[in-house]
């Protein structure tokens, strides 16, 4: 059986061995035990309360119970940029016309941006190839929305998702290597790992401040901009069915997209409800249904196959051990699929 949960210090070889997995593009998950470490540490000291919320980083795990294997990770960080830069170019417009020549132009540009700084982050989302089938990857995505709308003040009121870029089959960034490469004099893959070990800095001595026009790249740059990587269209997807949207921000190094929300307008905020485990209640079979405990110390999230009635959810004992709960204790409950007109 699986469960989405708070990571806990002793996953630290589990992760490291899932994040093996992960390969580049994503600098948030790299398979090294001192980052990896340091990460679970705080995201252990996130769940328990002890620095303050902006600082604060929840990682979760699915877990398979059976076999105790990590199927997957994913993360909300309480607030992007104010220990380390946060740098995003911004696609802009500029107009250069001429009355006596009667020409009109309108340029794309992108400008080195700052814009995002302080607002919460959904990252590193990760599903292991053995687990990819049924509603894993969707459950374990907006498993974070559920946890979002039950501990809303714990959060900005700006949500953002920097989804990972389009990347050729070599592996390679079109967009880095058409402007990239040409500041940084160094591979990708060698910039990835630099950004995962928090050394940004040569971004700001090294970039140029002043706009780039997007045409002066070269064509295969260009038609990349916004593009998401192949394996991450799912879970843009799943982001923007929960109310996330691009507004014209993407990554500095391989220009993926940055999908934003206001927290108040998220589906979660919206149309989750809470629930009292009854055992006595009798089952309603429904469509999938995200439920959650309302513990921030021991988070943990299932799905299951039943619907609230009057208030009250039918939990099998499996599912109520999978959540640490019993009869009388509240849940948090949110269809796993959107449905048009209808509310949980």
């Amino acid at each position: 059986m699986l469960v989405v949960r708070a990571i806990h210090a002793s996953d630290l070889d589990a992760l490291i061995e899932l994040a093996h997995q992960v390969g580049s593009g994503m600098t948030t998950l790299k398979p090294d035990r001192k980052m990896l470490g340091d990460r679970i540490s705080v995201a252990v000291a996130s769940f328990a309360e002890t620095i303050p919320p902006e600082q604060r980083d929840y990682m979760f795990v699915m877990e398979d119970t059976t076999s105790g294997r990590l199927a997957g990770v994913c993360a909300i960080k309480g607030a992007v940029g104010l220990d380390e830069p946060f740098y995003n170019y911004r696609i802009g417009t500029l107009v250069h016309s001429s009355r006596e020549l009667e020409v009109f132009t309108r340029m794309d540009t992108l400008y080195l941006s700052n814009d995002l700084t302080g607002a919460t982050e959904l990252c590193s989302l990760f599903l292991h190839p053995d687990y990819r089938s049924g509603n894993n990857g969707k459950w374990l995505s907006k498993s974070r929305f559920l946890f979002i709308a039950q501990f809303p003040q714990l959060f900005t009121a700006k949500l953002i998702a920097e989804m990972r870029g389009y990347q050729a089959e070599d592996g390679s960034s079109p967009f880095y290597e058409g402007l990239g490469r040409h500041f940084f004099k160094m591979d990708f893959n060698h910039v990835d790992h630099l950004t995962a070990m928090g050394k940004k800095s040569f971004i700001a001595e090294l970039m140029p401040r002043q706009p780039l026009y997007v045409a002066y790249l070269p064509e295969d740059a260009q038609e990349v901009i916004g593009k998401v990587h192949l394996s991450t269209a799912p879970a843009r997807r799943l982001l923007e069915q929960e109310g996330m949207h691009f507004e014209g921000y993407v990554d500095i190094f391989d220009a993926g997209p940055v999908l934003q929300a206001r927290v108040s307008e998220l589906r979660a905020m919206r149309d989750s409800a809470v629930a009292i485990v009854d055992e006595a209640a009798t089952p309603l079979e429904t469509e999938p249904l995200l439920v959650s405990n309302t513990v921030l110390s021991d988070f943990r999230m299932i799905v299951a196959h039943a619907n609230p009635v009057s208030g009250k959810l039918a939990l099998t004992p499996d599912e109520q051990a999978l959540l640490h709960c019993q009869g009388g204790d509240t849940v948090r409950t949110l269809s796993l699929n959107v449905r048009k007109n209808v509310h949980v």
